[in-house]
């Protein structure tokens, strides 16, 4: 009983849960389980991801289905929000605080005794690795380190979840390295769900994942099982570059690389193209990701 009992603590339930704004129906009979680790939500723009993690927050109510987190039912606002860590997409502080005094703030907000916050902010900033940036002021941070500020605001009470919405989005690269590497150290003790449409952060940070589209769950598995599912549906081939209009018009192209006068293409197919010397490759995730859209029937605009 007490295996159980400590397998629903450490777990998100969501079943059969609907989500209107007036008429648009934002998120259709989603229904997943999330366990302790990195889960990654991918999905376009407007897919539903963000409804959903402000759902999970209990910023958005729901209109059908039942959601617990960690044991708790998501009607349990009050003790959800206690348990809960959330980063926002849309993220900001007051530009004239210093990085401490932020921190200091949003404890003595949140309910925090003095002593309590004096013993969690400076172990948190270290961590961030925003030590050199404690006495700074918001608004001379750049773009990462305001990231990970809000990353230690949101593991202030040290919760046992962690909503992350959007993360990287707008990072160099360096950054994107760095603030996924945090998630995936902070994502020992406790569970954190990253929302992104960068496939390129959920394949470095994340074993599970489910992919969304227009408010349904399209796809959930390992990242595995989601290239493995592509496999033998992604195609190479030199092409002259005149062709090249002709072969969007057919496939779904994901990669090119001009090689002279050819064009190495990768594109998505049921089957191996009449084209001469196309063949087979190795796909990888962001590969099986569009093979996921095109298979579900969705949409798919011109890619590169």
């Amino acid at each position: 009983m007490g295996q159980m009992a400590n397998e629903t603590v450490n777990k998100i339930e969501i079943s059969h849960v609907d989500k209107f704004y007036g008429r648009k129906h934002a998120l259709k009979d989603v229904s997943l389980t999330i366990e302790q680790g990195m889960f990654g939500l991918l999905g376009r723009n407007g897919a539903g991801k963000t409804t959903l993690m402000k759902t999970l927050a209990t910023l958005h109510g729901k209109q059908g289905g039942s959601i617990s987190v960690c044991g708790i039912p998501i009607e349990n606002a009050a003790q959800i929000r206690e348990i809960t860590g959330y980063l926002p997409q849309d993220f900001s502080m007051y530009p004239g605080m210093t990085v401490y005094e932020c921190l200091d703030y949003l404890g003595t907000l949140s309910g925090m005794e003095k002593t309590q916050r004096r013993e969690r902010i400076d172990p948190l900033i270290a961590r961030v690795n925003l030590t050199e940036q404690r006495g700074s002021k918001v608004k001379s941070l750049s773009g990462g380190m305001k990231r990970r500020l809000g990353i230690a605001q949101a593991l202030l009470h040290d919760p046992k979840v962690l909503i992350v919405d959007e993360p990287t989005a707008g990072l160099d690269p360096e950054e994107r390295i760095r603030f996924r590497n945090l998630l995936c150290e902070v994502a020992e003790e406790r569970i954190v769900i990253l929302s992104t449409h960068i496939v390129g952060d959920i394949e470095a940070t994340c074993e599970r994942i489910a992919i969304m589209n227009q408010g349904e769950i399209l796809w959930r598995g390992t990242v595995t099982e989601l290239i493995d599912g592509a496999r033998g549906r992604v195609f190479a081939v030199k092409i002259p570059k005149e062709l090249l209009p002709k072969i969007k018009e057919n496939y779904i192209v994901v990669g090119m690389l001009k090689q002279q006068e050819q064009i190495c293409v990768r594109l998505i197919a049921d089957t191996c193209p009449d084209l001469p010397g196309a063949e087979a490759a190795e796909p990888n995730c962001e590969d099986a990701y569009m093979y996921c859209l095109y298979r579900s029937g969705c949409e798919l605009a011109e890619q590169v």
